[in-house]
């Protein structure tokens, strides 16, 4: 993620924690499918860029053993010291800024990082550059624009007000540069990036428990900016988070599309 003030999904804040423990209960599994089927295992040097939580790393960890190194980078690596221990090396650093933490990585992963930072074609580049030859390279990043709804089946009151607020956070996503067709360019980015064997797939939780933790999370950390862009009230935030609470709703992420290829 790129350092700005104007990032709008602080890990200082505290509903952070909260974001971080849903993305690993609605994505890890597909992360952890996707990283088993590029081969990690002891020894290998990775880099995990734009970490934020711990959940990818702690797996990264086992896999790679004491022989391996996993670099955990962050623009904020608050939540990353409790996995600070051999093999995990956590470093203070902007993707999109900042030269690699390192050469002859054996994989590079990022997840919902890249549609964040400004200059995205750079932070890419610059991973590439940091693998090994034969090195593989994993991008998994949203795609709000492919669907943009936080309720699909947008039946009734409740439902319209949850995609009005959903409208309200892309529009404070976009006025901060992120971009929100991103994860659907990614197979094409990395072939233009020199990547062989480029593969991808999405994955789309549509309800879940999780997916309600995110959604409660997310509007009470952008409430403010919500109501101070004149995006909505503080009374239909305390409404729509009365109706997420009441489980009747069925809410929806956006796709993370992921992207795989090794360099040749």
């Amino acid at each position: 993620m790129t350092r700005t003030d104007g990032y709008l999904l602080d890990n200082r804040q505290d509903e952070a924690a909260e974001r971080f423990d849903a993305f690993a209960a609605l994505f890890d599994p597909t992360t952890f499918r996707h990283l088993s089927a590029l081969g990690v295992g002891p020894g290998w040097r990775c880099w995990e860029v734009g970490a934020g939580g711990t959940s990818v790393v702690s797996w990264l960890a086992k896999k790679v053993g004491p022989t391996g190194r996993v670099v955990a980078s962050d623009i904020d690596t608050s939540r990353l010291t409790a996995a600070a221990r051999p093999p995990v090396e956590v470093r203070l650093h902007d993707v999109g800024a900042d030269e690699p933490p390192g050469e002859d990585f054996d994989l590079i992963h990022a997840r919902l990082v890249l549609v964040h930072v400004a200059d995205r074609e750079k932070a890419l580049l610059s991973m590439v550059a940091a693998l090994r030859p034969g090195g593989r390279l994993l991008i998994e990043d949203a795609d709000p624009a492919l669907q943009p709804l936080l309720c699909p089946e947008d039946r009734g009151e409740e439902q319209q007000l949850a995609n009005r607020l959903r409208h309200g956070f892309r529009e404070l996503l976009a006025r901060r540069g992120a971009d929100l067709s991103y994860g659907r360019r990614l197979p094409r980015l990395l072939r233009e990036a020199g990547l062989r064997g480029v593969e991808a797939d999405a994955c789309f939780p549509v309800t879940s428990p999780a997916c309600a933790a995110l959604e409660s999370a997310t509007a009470r950390q952008i409430r403010d900016r919500l109501v101070t862009a004149g995006l909505a009230t503080d009374e239909d935030i305390d409404r729509h988070l009365a109706n997420v609470a009441s489980g009747d709703m069925d809410l929806a992420t956006a796709p993370m599309i992921s992207a795989w290829g090794r360099k040749a």
